[in-house]
């Protein structure tokens, strides 16, 4: 049973950090429950205001139906009652209804719709999709500007206006143009967060936007450093959003963009890195190499991060 109503949870998710947990793999490939639920229990120990389970950073793209709603149902499960966990809908409209349909079932606060598979596809059709998923679920559903599912201003404004359960845009494309059409005609109708590949990187400007939050992608190993950054972009302390970026981010996005794919395969090398253990990623990505490992470590070591200190009382 949810806990939040849509507009609640749109309420919480603006103002606070968010992140994908990554999906635990065992050494063959298989989800790994317990890993599952031992890494999201961790997280959801800290200050964040939302979790997306089966999303990009968890690997969304490579689980079955059954194991989509197997990682949502653990995540939930696994979560502080304070944090909402929402699960992803993907692939064609029938499919991504039905793992909207399944998230809600399994007790996720509502759902991230991610593109449709592969097909170019013009604003008609784009709104039919959409459409047809949000009107599937009771629960919060916010859409994901990227790929082929690029909406207009006008697209987001007849959703917001069939569904009320339409609560977020979010953006992986850093248009400027774009994002101020769509919210100078959206306004507060719902929020808006980044979701640009380590959004760190652009979280000050966006902010300027509109886009209050983001999800961090990095939080899965640093969290405290994740939520600290976020606390200088809210307070728009220019000066110490540098220092963290020289310090940590920029030379990590260094390593990440030693290979195609990375942006997972580093998170669960960062994961590595901190003492925890989700596994590696599944094909068609692929691990870090070894000196990627390495480098990274030294980096969080040099950084002077500490990612396990106590987190919350739960």
């Amino acid at each position: 049973m949810a806990q939040y109503t849509p507009q609640e949870l749109a309420v919480r998710l603006k103002d606070g950090l968010l992140s994908f947990p990554a999906t635990a793999f065992a050494a063959d490939h298989s989800v790994d429950e317990h890993a599952v639920r031992d890494h999201v229990t961790w997280q959801s120990g800290f200050d964040v205001a939302g979790l997306f389970a089966a999303g990009g950073t968890g690997e969304g793209f490579s689980l079955t139906d059954a194991e989509h709603a197997q990682v949502v149902r653990v995540s939930v499960e696994s979560s502080r009652p304070e944090v909402p966990v929402l699960g992803s809908a993907g692939g064609s409209t029938r499919q991504a209804i039905a793992q909207a349909q399944a998230s809600e079932a399994a007790g996720a606060e509502g759902i991230l719709l991610l593109p449709p598979y592969l097909t170019e596809c013009d604003q008609v059709g784009l709104l039919e999709h959409a459409s047809a998923v949000v009107g599937s679920t009771r629960t919060a559903v916010i859409v994901y500007n990227r790929a082929n599912a690029i909406y207009s201003a006008e697209t987001v404004a007849e959703l917001a206006r069939r569904h009320e359960n339409f609560i977020g845009f979010k953006d992986a494309t850093g248009d400027i143009e774009h994002l101020a059409k769509v919210y100078a005609r959206n306004g507060d109708r719902m929020f808006y967060l980044g979701g640009l590949p380590t959004a760190e990187t652009f979280a000050l400007p966006l902010l300027q936007l509109g886009m209050s939050t983001y999800s961090s992608a990095m939080f899965n190993f640093v969290p405290e450093f994740a939520l600290d950054f976020y606390r200088d972009v809210r307070n728009l302390d220019r000066d110490a959003v540098t220092e963290k970026l020289n310090r940590f981010v920029l030379p990590y996005l260094e390593i990440r963009d030693r290979g195609k794919g990375f942006g997972v395969s580093i998170v669960k090398a960062g994961i590595q890195a901190v003492g925890r253990n989700v596994g590696g990623v599944r094909p068609p990505l692929h691990d870090l190499t070894e000196q990627d490992r390495e480098d990274l470590s030294a980096l969080i070591n040099e950084a002077g991060i500490s990612p396990l200190s106590p987190a919350l009382t739960v």
